[in-house]
């Protein structure tokens, strides 16, 4: 169901996952004006990791299942529940101090990160030709937010929560991507969503006051696209991506969620476009497309 063929498979369905998270950050800020974030994290992965188990569980389109051994539970546990998690908490509660666009920003930023976290040969031209698509792609980030920066009107709480949980987004990721080696993306997805969920429950309970947020069909609705758009299907495709390509490499779709979580809040808000958004979006793209290139081959020797 989920399983990618080929780079141009890969590549068309981290574009949708974009798409579908771009969305997802506008709709989040309007739910966290009701629940508290915590609440929203815990109860959007529970809902969003059952419903992968049950696929999992009884349809055979989603490949065959993976016997969770006890060491590869601990892992699942250590590494990725509790990482996802630690993510959620900070990208919600930063959310909530800031806007969509802005922390989109500084997940902008996480091709950076992600390249000084991997490892592998630093002196090699593909490394350098990644680094400088990541460089490219974030000046575009930079000059698409800087009228937003210079004014200076952010809480400094909020920007340095919002910096934290691109860190911590590439630090997830990795996880994952280390994961991919014993699971599938949606297996992936499954098993830290709903461990991710149990992390956070006690904690999301206190913060309620043990009882329910309110609830209407506004809010539900959002939190429902939340689980099977934001969730189910986004984070299952960028696991899938991780699986066949390097972290460096699927984080350059990255920087154009910062561009698609504006149109969408200029679509679903109203927001106005800036003025250097044509510039920023032309920098963002040619980052994404250099990184996508591969180096020619090298001649044999003698001729």
């Amino acid at each position: 169901m989920f399983a990618p063929k080929s780079d141009r498979w890969v590549a068309v369905g981290l574009l949708f996952a974009i798409l579908l998270w771009g969305a997802n950050n506008v709709v989040t800020k309007l739910l966290l004006k009701e629940w508290p974030p915590l609440w929203i994290g815990s109860t959007r992965f529970a809902c969003a990791g059952l419903v992968l188990l049950s696929l999992l569980r009884w349809s055979s389109g989603l490949g065959n299942r993976t016997v969770i051994t006890p060491e590869l539970n601990r892992i699942l546990w250590i590494r990725g529940a509790l990482s996802l998690a630690l993510y959620i908490t900070v990208f919600n509660s930063a959310l909530r101090l800031t806007s969509p666009a802005h922390l989109a920003l500084y997940l902008g930023a996480s091709p950076l990160w992600s390249l000084v976290f991997e490892k592998g040969p630093r002196g090699d031209s593909g490394f350098r030709r990644r680094y400088l698509a990541a460089t490219l792609a974030f000046a575009g980030v930079f000059v698409l937010f800087w009228p937003v920066l210079s004014t200076g009107r952010s809480e400094l709480l909020g920007e340095l929560l919002a910096l934290f949980a691109g860190i911590l987004w590439t630090h997830y990721s990795h996880q994952c991507r280390f994961l991919a080696t014993r699971l599938s993306g949606v297996e992936i997805t499954a098993h830290t969503m709903w461990r991710a969920a149990v992390v956070l429950a006690p904690m999301a309970l206190v913060e309620t006051g043990l009882a329910l947020p309110r609830m209407d069909l506004t809010l539900v609705g959002i939190q429902a696209y939340a689980v099977f758009g934001g969730g189910v299907m986004a984070f299952t495709l960028w696991n899938n991506a991780l699986q066949v390509w390097p972290a460096s490499r699927v984080f350059l779709f990255g920087n154009l969620i910062p561009p698609v979580t504006m149109l969408w809040a200029w679509f679903l808000l109203g927001e106005p476009l800036t003025a250097t958004f044509g510039v920023a979006t032309i920098l963002i793209l040619s980052g994404a497309l250099l990184g996508q290139l591969k180096p020619s081959p090298k001649p044999p020797e003698g001729k």
